[in-house]
């Protein structure tokens, strides 16, 4: 077995080169830690230090074992903070990244009842329109689309389906297409060029239809403008159900459906976090999130 205590003063040795040094950042007297450092020596029988001029360099066996000497401190600090959390009420920093579309529709509430439940937990709630492709354990995203592999645990929440949509005003002026084929006859409102590559729309009785949408005059790359857009009469724009009847409970009739029956394929509804072992304030929000997802985006289909 290791004095963590040895172990501690070889390491901190290696970092300075210098015991003096050392000794004055641990608080320890120079005796104390040279003792530390010779016991651990004469517990691998290998001397692990040596000295050249005025500081002091590993062996061959010191460079070899500080490897094990780090990852065997590391362990015991995450033990000891482990040990610690099960000790003490959950608490705190957490940082959540939600993707722009469900920050107003669906997370506020729900951070306010995560807070409510956890007060001594401090949440740090960021906005995003790009996924994620790196997070440390005290961090948790919920992206809205598709993703690549980023490196990251990827549960699926939900979907949403979405539709085309369009202003009364907008389609009263410009009439109300009744297939596919007639949407280059429309301004068409993009987000993000989500569909700068084609769009297949999927229709139960007439099969699919590749629609390839006009290049747009306006281009935005935040859902809420977006929908901003297709609600001041700018044109028609595809939308996630779920979203249309969030906006319609506060601003009625500025939305209504277009080719109704016309889909693209749901977009999933993902929560990333990192791999591995995961502090219980993060793990408390990550159950806290799955706890509160809406019904609907469980279902196969959300009707407009």
């Amino acid at each position: 077995m290791y004095d963590f205590d040895e172990l501690a003063a070889f390491a901190d040795v290696m970092a300075t080169g210098s015991v003096t040094r050392s000794a004055q950042k641990l608080g320890l007297a120079k005796s104390t830690l040279s003792r530390r450092i010779s016991q651990l020596e004469a517990r691998l029988n290998q001397p692990l230090l040596r000295r050249q001029a005025n500081r002091l360099i590993p062996t061959e066996a010191g460079l070899l074992f500080h490897t094990y000497c780090t990852e065997l401190l590391s362990m015991a600090s995450h033990s000891q903070e482990a040990l610690a959390e099960l000790r003490e009420e959950i608490s705190g920093k957490v940082t959540l990244e939600i993707h722009g579309a469900l920050a107003r529709s669906w997370m506020a509430p729900v951070v306010n009842a995560f807070l409510n439940s956890y007060p001594k937990v401090e949440l740090e709630l960021r906005t995003r329109e790009t996924p994620p492709t790196k997070m440390h354990s005290n961090s948790v995203h919920v992206w809205l689309g598709f993703t690549n592999e980023c490196g990251l645990n990827q549960e699926c929440l939900g979907h949403l389906t979405r539709g085309l949509y369009a202003s009364p005003r907008y389609l009263a002026e410009n009439g109300s297409p009744t297939h596919p084929d007639e949407l280059p006859q429309y301004a068409w409102i993009n987000l993000l060029n989500t569909a700068s590559n084609g769009l297949t729309l999927h229709h139960d009785k007439h099969g699919d239809y590749l629609f390839d949408p006009p290049r747009s005059r306006l281009r935005v790359d935040l859902t809420a403008l977006h929908i901003d857009a297709i609600a001041g009469h700018q044109g028609i724009g595809l939308l996630p159900h779920w979203l249309v009847k969030r906006r319609e409970e506060h601003h009625p009739g500025e939305l209504v459906p277009c080719l109704v029956g016309w889909e693209p394929t749901p977009l999933p509804i993902n929560l990333l976090y990192a791999y591995g072992h995961q502090p219980r304030r993060t793990n408390a929000l990550l159950d806290f999130l799955r706890q509160h997802v809406p019904v609907q985006w469980q279902r196969s289909a959300v009707n407009a």
